[in-house]
């Protein structure tokens, strides 16, 4: 019978294009890989992967190997369920990618009481405004901002990302306070590379009509704490998410404009790939980050 581990680093391998991506995401070496998977080969006496310098592929044999070596461990993971079906005693690894704010303030204490609570369970968490692939770089969950396009995925809507406008007491002193969205046209805006377009930024009066703004400015950033940063320091004024600044807002730092005029809300998503079978731990964690969301 296969090595679990070896079928798991098959399935890395395969999904994620290459050894050193497939040793990156289990923690182990490329070399180790390799080894693994030459075991699996061995023992079947089949080739299943060929590689060159620069690319590798799986063999037709090595293709019909993946399914049954994903079958394998989607029924180990039943079993895992049958034999501790209590959410409060959860355990495995989970791989989840997320928008990088959002990850700092609000997911990152989700994870730390998941952890308090769930000793046996392990929780990746990675931190990037790129769209990753999930089933291609071996993640078991995401979290989206935005409306998504049609897929294969399974998807739950956990939440809503408020934005705010927001510039220093310095700036303000130096280029007035905007009284209405037409005023931003006056002075100096950060822009958000993370909004399309950059320079149109998105309100909507108390009586619901919607329109944007064109504005203009001679710094452009796609990280949220650089555009704080550059804020902070009175360079402007920036259209950012609400968790960003709460805090600054709230002591004072930065001081929040056109509070009349309602910001674009988007819908937070939590999506995983469809299968066969879905662990408990996956929807119990998404349970977690609705709630945190909420707090």
């Amino acid at each position: 019978m296969p090595d679990l581990l070896n079928l798991q680093t098959l399935i890395a391998a395969a999904t994620s294009g290459s050894f050193a991506g497939a040793a990156k995401r289990l923690g182990i070496s490329p070399a180790m890989v390799g080894r693994r998977i030459q075991a699996l080969e061995q023992e079947y006496g089949v080739k299943l992967i060929e590689r060159t310098t620069r690319t590798q592929r799986l063999t037709e044999v090595g293709s019909r190997f993946l399914v049954k070596a994903n079958r394998i461990i989607d029924e180990l993971e039943e079993l895992n369920e049958i034999a501790c079906p209590d959410a409060e005693a959860m355990s495995g690894r989970l791989r989840l990618s997320a928008p990088t704010t959002l990850g700092i303030k609000r997911l990152a204490p989700v994870m730390a009481e998941l952890a308090e609570r769930h000793p046996a369970l392990s929780v990746e968490l990675n931190l990037s405004d790129r769209n990753v692939e999930l089933v291609a770089e071996g993640y078991d969950l995401a979290i989206r901002i935005g409306e998504l396009k049609p897929s294969s995925l399974i998807a739950r809507r956990v939440g809503s990302y408020h934005f705010v406008c927001c510039a220093s007491p310095a700036y303000l002193d130096r280029f007035s306070v905007p009284e209405n969205p037409e005023d931003l046209r006056l002075g100096r805006c950060i822009l958000n590379l993370n909004l399309v377009p950059r320079d149109e930024w998105p309100f909507e009066t108390e009586a619901g009509e919607s329109f944007t703004v064109g504005v203009r400015g001679n710094i452009e950033i796609d990280n949220g704490e650089a555009l704080r940063t550059a804020a902070l320091a009175g360079a402007g004024v920036i259209y950012v998410p609400v968790d960003l600044v709460a805090e600054d807002i709230a002591d004072g730092r930065l001081v929040e404009v056109l509070a009349g005029w309602r910001k674009l809300v988007l819908p937070i998503h939590a999506i995983h790939p469809s299968r066969r079978f879905v662990p408990g731990r996956i929807g119990a964690i998404i349970d977690a980050i609705a709630r945190g969301l909420r707090d």
